[in-house]
């Protein structure tokens, strides 16, 4: 076996296995996190994006309760990790991503359930990503990929800040968070990993949403919140193990 399949394989291992143990480690961070505080009668949409008209929010101890999810976050983790490992190999951004990718898992079980997106999360894990980002581009030289990365994040970031502020379709501020690493790790990748991840998140959105719309015929649920993370999740996961495939063929 050639080193050019050694690298990749051990990466796409490694990166399962360590991305996968955090895995199992999601509903202990998911019952960690503090309920926010009750929104007043007078505002109707919260910061994060849940709406009055919406029963009650499940809470995160309920939700880390639920049966199997260690075990599916794992599992859910150890193959992003297989496929994050595989299409960079082992190089510096394993150093992020495999440890942000059971953080993605669990911010996405959160607003699957809740509709939103805990800033006592999501903040945290960008700054520990922007700091790590920084360090690794200042000890490799790579100080190209870091002021793309960093540009991306703004970029990612003001985007989907226009859309929270335009009250499109659902979009509540924790998506605006989320953006920032988004753009953050996309951006490292390249243009094209960003432009194809967010792009892959809307697709992953708006497809089964219309499938469902044209199924049950009713434009009541167009209306109604979804929640946006877990597709904005699995987009950046596209960008970046296709993402520069991808915009390669595209644009040539």
């Amino acid at each position: 076996m050639t080193d050019t399949v050694l690298d990749p394989a051990l990466a796409a291992l490694v990166a399962a296995v360590l991305a996968g143990l955090g895995g199992l480690l999601v509903p202990r961070l998911i019952a960690r996190v503090p309920e926010p505080a009750p929104q007043p009668a007078a505002v109707p949409v919260p910061a994060d994006g849940a709406h009055a008209d919406e029963p009650p929010k499940m809470l995160y101890a309920e939700i880390a309760a639920r049966p199997g999810l260690a075990w599916r976050s794992g599992l859910l983790s150890a193959a992003a990790g297989a496929l994050l490992g595989a299409a960079t190999g082992l190089d510096w951004p394993l150093l992020w991503l495999v440890p942000l990718t059971p953080v993605a898992v669990a911010l996405s079980v959160i607003d699957w359930h809740t509709r939103l997106l805990p800033r006592v999360v999501v903040v945290p894990a960008t700054l520990a990503a922007v700091v790590v980002v920084t360090a690794v581009a200042l000890a490799t030289g790579e100080r190209d990929a870091l002021v793309r990365a960093l540009v991306a994040m703004v970029i990612a970031r003001s985007f989907f800040w226009v859309l929270w502020f335009v009250r499109s379709a659902g979009m509540g501020f924790g998506d605006v968070r989320l953006a920032a690493p988004v753009g953050l790790v996309l951006g490292w990748t390249g243009w094209g990993a960003l432009a194809i991840g967010l792009w892959a998140s809307f697709m992953l959105f708006v497809v089964p949403a219309l499938v469902v719309l044209m199924a049950r015929r009713d434009r009541s649920l167009l209306k109604k919140s979804f929640p946006f993370g877990p597709f904005m999740v699995g987009g950046a996961l596209v960008g970046l193990v296709w993402g520069t495939a991808l915009a390669g063929r595209i644009w040539g």
